[in-house]
């Protein structure tokens, strides 16, 4: 979320405000002109009526009543050019009317801005809200470096499904990515309770399947998933380990890690388990990780499925792997910036529509 547009005040600058902003001198100009144009013969100052309204669209209420009085001062210096007209039944109750509009539009006005600061404190919540669940990725966290891109894919929100995070613990750099079933409060929720038991357990527990069962164990005691809930909510995430130059897996049913460098990108194996929240449906007790090296120059790519199902006009899915050896094979340098805003970009560009699936991207690289 951005507020670049909004003065310290809360109000636009005026060139940021668009066209808009200028209609109501253009109605003005347009009235003053069709009265020139017309040699006085024909009323033109009717026109006027309709700028009280465009201005309550951009102006606070002393703007629009002051637009009030300037058309009024007009329409009767207008007519009072004209003999006998400036007390005319028409022209009289044309004053009527810009007034009564006027009056209206003042109130318009009033509570254009009254909307307009109860949407930019909403926006400053939710803005806060998206900084405590997603916290700014840090280019640096000991050994590792890494970026991170996240957007909401549901227009006019800041927090969606997706939840990513890095910390340093005595076990090494753990990081995890996921994506929640479905959208609304329900994944907000899933979402808070996976980062939350993640930030604590990962610095408490040693092994990577128990640190999981510790987040399964957070759904399960913060999130409804009775009637009235969702009882369908999981979460598929992955959960990785980074120390010297391996990289140890436990994968929660989400899309596998791709491991970009000079030599293109290759996807690293993993042990998928169900996601978490559907434990009790596994058949099959325990979990296993995967351990892979690293080569020199190697981001770690992770990713939600917002990136990997970004259909073009032809309905064709967005190749990861393909777009990023495609990319990046031969280049002398990868790093996780670079890595982040180019997959940021491209899918951007593949997507057919601005709006589908969240999207999360977190790329690390062992320093």
């Amino acid at each position: 979320m951005s507020l670049e547009s909004s003065s310290p005040g809360g109000r636009l600058s005026v060139w940021s405000r668009g066209w808009v902003w200028w209609l109501p001198f253009a109605a003005v100009g347009l009235d003053l002109i069709s009265e020139a144009a017309v040699g006085g013969r024909e009323p033109a100052s009717f026109l006027l009526t309709g700028v009280p309204p465009l201005t309550a669209a951009t102006r606070g209420p002393r703007g629009t009543a002051l637009s009030v009085v300037v058309c009024l001062g007009l329409q009767m210096l207008m007519a009072w050019r004209r003999p006998g007209h400036f007390d005319e039944q028409h022209h009289v109750a044309l004053y009527m009317a810009t007034f009564l509009i006027g009056v209206v539009s003042v109130l318009l006005s009033v509570q254009r801005e009254r909307a307009q600061r109860h949407l930019i404190r909403a926006n400053s919540v939710a803005e806060a809200l998206q900084r405590t669940l997603l916290r700014p990725v840090p280019p640096r966290i000991g050994h590792v470096r890494a970026a991170a891109y996240y957007t909401a894919g549901e227009g006019g929100t800041l927090v969606g499904g997706d939840l990513f995070d890095v910390c340093e613990t005595p076990f090494g750099v753990r990081a995890i990515i996921g994506d929640v079933r479905g959208k609304g409060l329900n994944a907000v929720q899933a979402v808070a309770a996976v980062l939350a038991g993640f930030r604590v357990s990962a610095h408490e527990w040693k092994d990577l399947p128990l640190l999981t069962d510790r987040l399964e164990l957070s759904i399960d005691r913060n999130v409804a998933r009775t009637a009235v809930g969702d009882p369908e909510l999981f979460v598929t995430a992955l959960v990785l380990e980074l120390a010297q130059d391996t990289v140890r897996i436990m994968d929660r049913g989400h899309p596998p890690p791709i491991a970009v460098g000079p030599q293109g990108a290759r996807i690293l194996a993993t042990a998928p388990a169900l996601p978490l929240g559907l434990k009790e449906l596994s058949p099959v007790p325990g979990l296993t990780t995967t351990l892979h090296r690293l080569q020199p120059g190697e981001v770690l790519v992770l990713y939600t499925d917002g990136i990997s199902e970004a259909r073009n006009s032809d309905g064709d899915f967005y190749p990861v792997l393909e777009r990023l050896t495609e990319h990046f094979c031969g280049t002398q340098r990868t790093d996780p910036e670079t890595v982040v805003a180019f997959l940021k970009t491209d899918t951007r560009n593949w997507s057919a529509t601005s709006e589908g699936d969240d999207q999360a991207v977190l790329a690390m690289a062992l320093v």
